[in-house]
């Protein structure tokens, strides 16, 4: 009990851990010819280096030009151009979408500048996940890995896996309930969660043939949801003065409980936990020199740009979703949107028109109804059209969390698999509770709460990824580039930015207790001389 005590304070204060095997090999991080463990006893070994390939998180990467940093040039920003948009597809999976829908629903146009506000908190954080995976070398799982004691680096990890699942969750019960849309009901939810499960593997494999047109692909994904949704806008014809009102002015006049509760839904639903740690391992697939530190900044400054341009895409096809449900979908009752449905020229299947009962309630909000009454209000197309989006949306949010449960659980455990077995082992944690709510659920008519639960547990989870990840580029023992806002450094406690490199020679000094390029934390006394260490013993200071 005494121990798990003081590993548990020493996690409390983000302090350091102890190393639990003493007489661990350490290796001497600036000798870059010949890898030199340095044990206890001062006594120094010979050891063949560890091919680079083997630790990398990408085999093949993106070759940057290595062209001098005249400014802003369009070839590296398209060179750079893909993980910002990876990273964006989970602020447009079918949690986000639905709670959108909801949003204008209950609130019309009102709650969009809630909606921004988490985009540009969003941003700084993916920043903040960018900067650490570039001058690392790491991402978050494999840092926190030797950042923290076995015991809560392994309840970090098991936070992270409930919010994937949780996500999971939402991407596969949407691409099941587009599957069943586009169907007419042929394809039941549980049927739809399988053929998920199944095409998932098939295009993830599409890596096999580079990781630039794996990106393309998603890239292909996010045109779609945005035409899509851009169809579904100018049918609705939402009104536009009321959408940027609504964005630009931080108020929700008449709003009550049901709005206060929406709008935490929105920054649950948009700040998603394990996205940090996906986004600071995506960006490892280009290959940045990190010896140099122009090049450093350079990859830095690339990636924020398209960032940027990534999530601000993302934001407005929200914003779409938003203003389409704020238009048709506000102030309706079940009783309202049944009537379109009987008296509308819209060829809608009999079977549709008897979704929304016949009473004065307000009419049921989620991914389904809403695609019911798009089909019953603008005709059948609309509706087809909705689970085209949908199910772009929930397939690509499904590969990516794929891969952020990959490299949470290489980094958080260490485990090295192959890759079809890595997919297999995460994606079955999350199909097995996905699977029993479909099954068990009553039909899809009785799944529209599951949304907002599933975006307030990624909501509880949210600090076990914020606090590592402000904590990670904070602390002086990491070498880091952080140009952010004075604002943003005292609202987290930041020291001033600097780089600390544990293996870049442009250093002037390397500060005690860094991390070695193997992600531990070392002490150890390095001869200015690498090419003597051979000869001399080097003695591990304790920490």
């Amino acid at each position: 009990m005494t121990q798990v005590f003081s590993e548990f304070s020493q996690f409390a204060r983000f302090g350091l851990p102890e190393f639990e095997d003493k007489s661990q090999a350490r290796v001497s991080p600036l000798h870059t010819d010949k890898m030199v463990p340095v044990t206890m006893n001062g006594a120094a070994e010979k050891k063949e280096k560890v091919p680079k390939e083997s630790q990398d998180t990408y085999v093949v990467k993106v070759d940057i030009p290595d062209t001098p940093d005249t400014g802003f040039s369009w070839v590296k920003l398209w060179k750079f151009t893909g993980p910002g948009f990876l990273m964006s597809i989970a602020y447009l999976d079918p949690g986000n979408i639905e709670s959108d829908l909801q949003s204008g629903a209950v609130a019309r146009f009102q709650l969009i500048w809630v909606l921004l506000t988490a985009h540009i908190l969003g941003l700084l954080l993916q920043r903040l996940a960018a900067r650490l995976g570039v001058v690392s070398g790491k991402h978050m799982a494999e840092i926190a890995h030797s950042y923290y004691p076995r015991i809560p680096r392994l309840m970090l990890w098991v936070m992270v896996e409930v919010a994937i699942i949780a996500s999971d969750m939402q991407e596969v019960i949407g691409t099941a309930i587009s599957l069943y849309l586009l169907s007419d009901g042929y394809i039941p939810l549980y049927a739809g969660v399988l053929i998920t499960i199944c095409d998932t593997f098939t295009f993830l494999f599409l890596e096999r043939y580079g990781v630039r047109k794996f990106e393309a692909f998603f890239a292909f994904l996010i045109t779609v949801m945005g035409v899509t949704f851009g169809y579904e806008f100018v049918e609705s014809k939402p009104h536009v003065g009321a959408l940027f009102t609504g964005m630009v002015v931080p108020w929700c006049k008449g709003c009550g409980t049901e709005q206060f509760l929406q709008g935490v839904s929105i920054v649950g639903a948009v700040i998603m936990p394990h996205n940090l740690y996906l986004h600071s391992a995506l960006v490892k697939s280009r290959l940045v020199d990190r010896t140099r530190e122009g090049k450093v900044r350079e990859a830095n400054k690339y990636y924020f740009i398209e960032s940027f341009f990534a999530l601000f895409c993302s934001f407005w096809i929200n914003v779409l979703v938003v203003a389409v449900f704020a238009q048709g979908f506000y102030g309706k009752t079940n009783a309202d949107v049944r009537e379109n449905c009987f008296t509308l020229d819209n060829h809608m299947p009999d079977f549709y028109k008897i979704v929304f009962e016949n009473n004065t309630l307000p009419a049921d909000v989620d991914i389904y109804h809403a695609g019911v009454f798009l089909g019953c209000t603008f005709g059948v197309g609309a509706l087809y059209v909705w689970a085209v989006g949908i199910l772009a949306a929930g397939q690509s949010s499904t590969m990516t969390g794929t891969y952020a449960g990959q490299f949470a659980m290489e980094g958080f455990v260490q485990i090295k698999l192959p890759q079809w077995k890595r997919i297999l082992l995460t994606r079955s944690l999350a199909m097995g509770p996905t699977l029993l709510v479909t099954v068990f659920s009553g039909g899809i008519n009785h799944i529209t709460g599951l949304n907002d639960f599933l975006n307030c547990v990624q909501m509880v989870q949210l600090p076990f990824a914020i606090f590592p990840i402000l904590t990670f580029v904070s602390d002086e023992r990491f070498y880091y580039c952080l140009v952010a806002m004075s604002i943003m450094r005292r609202w987290s406690w930041m020291p001033e930015p600097q780089y600390q490199d544990f293996d870049a020679p442009w250093l002037e000094k390397k500060p005690e207790n860094s991390l070695d390029q193997y992600g531990s934390f070392d002490n150890t006394v390095v001869p200015e001389n690498a090419a003597e260490a051979d000869d001399l013993s080097i003695h591990k200071t304790a920490l």
